[in-house]
């Protein structure tokens, strides 16, 4: 049911944004590339545009590579990667066992800086600075589908 003075394309985008769900960008490790994909693989299946990181392993050619070409191709990952994260409504931080590294700290810092809520696999117990950044920790898709909703 409409509301009196509510035109019905206002009421459309009112009823699309209620039922949108959230984007999400995940952010993590290269060494939970698999774990990292195959969450991201269950949130799509219910519907969240999610954004993931490239977690490439750099193999052949990289040593090839002058230095100015190498920090070319990592600034372009980095900020590729920021851009997800200005792009996103949540930030999901994959850290099993509470390890993040360089990496993903600066992604931390990139979504505090735009005010993003920012989720996490787990507590790193000897980093209180970082955990404090954190809203939650959420070890599943279902439980960060919960909060999405």
């Amino acid at each position: 049911m409409r509301a009196e003075g509510v035109s019905v394309l206002q009421f459309i985008k009112l009823q699309c944004n209620y039922r949108r769900m959230k984007s999400v960008v995940l952010c993590g490790s290269r060494r939970f590339k698999t774990d990292i994909r195959e969450f991201g693989r269950k949130l799509k299946e219910a519907g969240v545009i999610v954004y993931e990181p490239y977690l490439y392993e750099i193999k052949d050619g990289w040593n090839q590579l002058s230095a100015k070409n190498k920090n070319f191709v990592v600034l372009g990952l980095t900020h590729d990667h920021f851009q997800k994260i200005r792009t996103a409504d949540v930030v999901y931080i994959y850290n099993k066992d509470g390890y993040s590294g360089v990496s993903t700290t600066l992604e931390i810092g990139c979504a505090v800086a735009l005010s993003k809520p920012i989720y996490a696999f787990a507590k790193d117990p000897s980093e209180l600075c970082r955990n404090v950044l954190f809203r939650d920790f959420i070890s599943s898709p279902e439980e960060l589908l919960i909060k999405l909703k």
